[in-house]
């Protein structure tokens, strides 16, 4: 079947997801009404927020220069706002992408949180390297960055010219060229590789593929309605009231009108050109456009417009798992009577020959190759893999451990050390994790920094020491990230990471609460 055929459910997941993820966004922006006075229609509150967010967006720019030298980033550096927003008790939130010398440090974003009254809460780093006396001068020409790019993936073409920039994520600055290669993957994906050559050395320092894909099942969702846009006397299967998304067949393409293609048992993101691809599945009778997959890819582009969690690592695993997650709380969302809302992935369509699913939240393993709990290489397992960490974090935290039946279906999670997990609820979840995505989570954020993350943000929506932030901790406790939260003594934030030369003095600030005063600290 065409992609066009089944288009439908494209638009039908696109609302779900949409009315998802808005409602989780942690602040509005816009100025409350006058007592009395009737609720502004969605457009003029649209109008509102959109400039609230420009005001936010115009004072990280007017503060960028302060922050900077506060860091002590050196005179040649500089930080770019990427976003902005502000919670309701008036803390603002400033993300900044970092420059050296005018060429873009990958690895360089990072996080400033304001109080109300100007004083810094903190900052989340991906780097804390220190770029001072890094050249920018390349000694390797960008011709053999380009070469070296392209024997990277056999049969390969240039889709992008290489770029001058510096290498940070590892905390080992390097001067590098940054090229794209355009090919296919093994199952007929679009590939756009990103490879990263030392400009020194010419040594391959990473690659990762910026098609990000996602496996999930058919179409089973029934009659959902077709939003269309007149043009002269004719209809064009393009949604109005969805930002005027519209359907097209790209023929395993990334642009352009394109032509039928056929089999193709994927879906996948590009933030190239900000779009979904849905394949029309194996013999063309399962494309898959339903709702999880849906979710699953869309999320993919907020996750690059908010933490922008690099596509390789335990980073890529925590990318692919943000997506599993929102994907299967809109199945949830969506509630719909052909598509029972559970905690599988690809379940209704037989792409293992098998009847089972591609992924499960409660037990990763189960499909033979994800990972239930984290160890010292699970960041070197796929992407699609290691997310087994996460997933079964969100799956415990939402629901808890042991043995239950949910929707009809039955679950059994069991945990690292036989720790007891009591699930807070899929909403309560779904908050905690969206919070610590858009507000403490950057581009190198491995399970460990989730962690902290994820903490920060369940002190933000519920409290230090409540209920919620202690099965977060038990829930990373029995993926085997950290560990549990101690009762009765006092509970310590996260410094975060800082490198200095060998020998040389560091200086992080360090938080607790509760206990019995007054608190001594050890390092």
């Amino acid at each position: 079947m065409s992609r066009r055929t089944h288009a439908r459910v494209s638009m039908a997941a696109l609302a779900a997801t949409t009315a998802l993820l808005v409602t989780a966004i942690p602040a509005t922006l816009a100025q409350a009404a006058p007592a009395g006075a009737p609720a502004p229609s969605g457009q003029v509150a649209a109008e509102q927020a959109a400039a609230g967010h420009a005001q936010l967006i115009s004072a990280a720019d007017t503060r960028a220069a302060g922050f900077a030298q506060g860091l002590g980033l050196g005179a040649t550096e500089k930080l770019v706002a990427k976003d902005a927003f502000k919670d309701a008790d008036g803390t603002q939130h400033f993300r900044y992408e970092r420059t050296y010398g005018g060429l873009p440090v990958l690895g360089g974003d990072l996080i400033v949180h304001q109080a109300a009254n100007g004083t810094t809460k903190g900052v989340d780093r991906a780097s804390t390297a220190t770029l001072d006396g890094l050249s920018t001068t390349p000694k390797l020409a960008a011709a053999k960055g380009q070469a070296a790019a392209l024997a990277a993936q056999a049969g390969s073409a240039l889709e992008t010219a290489p770029r001058l920039v510096v290498w940070a994520a590892d905390n080992n600055p390097r001067l590098a060229w940054e090229t794209v290669v355009s090919g296919a993957q093994e199952d007929g994906t679009p590939s756009k590789l990103h490879v990263l050559t030392d400009a020194t050395s010419g040594a391959v320092i990473q690659k990762w593929e910026g098609v990000q894909t996602g496996t999930g099942n058919g179409v089973f969702v029934g009659s959902v309605t077709l939003g269309t846009s007149q043009s002269g006397s004719n209809y064009q299967l393009k949604d109005p009231t969805r930002g005027n998304m519209y359907t097209t067949n790209l023929n395993n393409g990334t642009s352009g009108t394109g032509t039928l293609g056929s089999n193709y048992v994927n879906a996948f993101w590009d933030d190239s050109c900000f779009c979904m691809t849905y394949g029309d599945g194996s013999g063309n009778t399962h494309p898959l456009t339903e709702l999880d997959v849906a979710g699953h890819e869309m999320t993919h582009g907020v996750t690059s417009n908010t933490a922008g969690l690099n596509y390789s690592g335990e980073s890529g695993g925590l990318n692919e798992s943000t997506s599993d997650v929102f994907g299967t709380l809109v199945e949830f969302y969506a509630n719909l009577p052909k598509d029972n809302p559970d905690y599988l992935i690809g379940e209704l369509i037989d792409i293992n020959g098998n009847g089972t699913p591609l992924r499960y939240l409660d037990k990763p393993s189960k499909d033979g190759s994800s990972a239930d709990s984290w160890y010292s290489g699970v960041g070197n397992l796929d992407v699609h893999y290691s997310s087994g960490v996460g997933n079964h974090f969100f799956y415990l935290l939402s629901e808890g451990s042991g043995a239950k039946v949910i929707n009809g279906v039955s679950y059994n999670s069991p945990t690292a050390n036989s720790i007891t997990v009591t699930g807070i609820g899929r909403d309560k979840a779904a908050a905690i994790w969206y919070r610590a995505l858009t507000t403490y989570w950057t581009s190198t954020t491995n399970y460990a920094s989730a962690r902290a993350g994820t903490l920060s943000a369940a002190t933000d929506l519920y409290g230090a020491g409540s209920a919620e932030y202690n099965a977060t901790a038990t829930a990373w406790a029995a993926v085997n990230v950290g560990s549990l939260p101690s009762t009765g003594g006092p509970t310590v934030t996260s410094p975060g990471n800082q490198s200095t030369a060998l020998n040389g003095a560091a200086s992080l600030q360090i938080q607790a609460s509760g206990g019995t005063a007054p608190l001594g600290y050890t390092a």
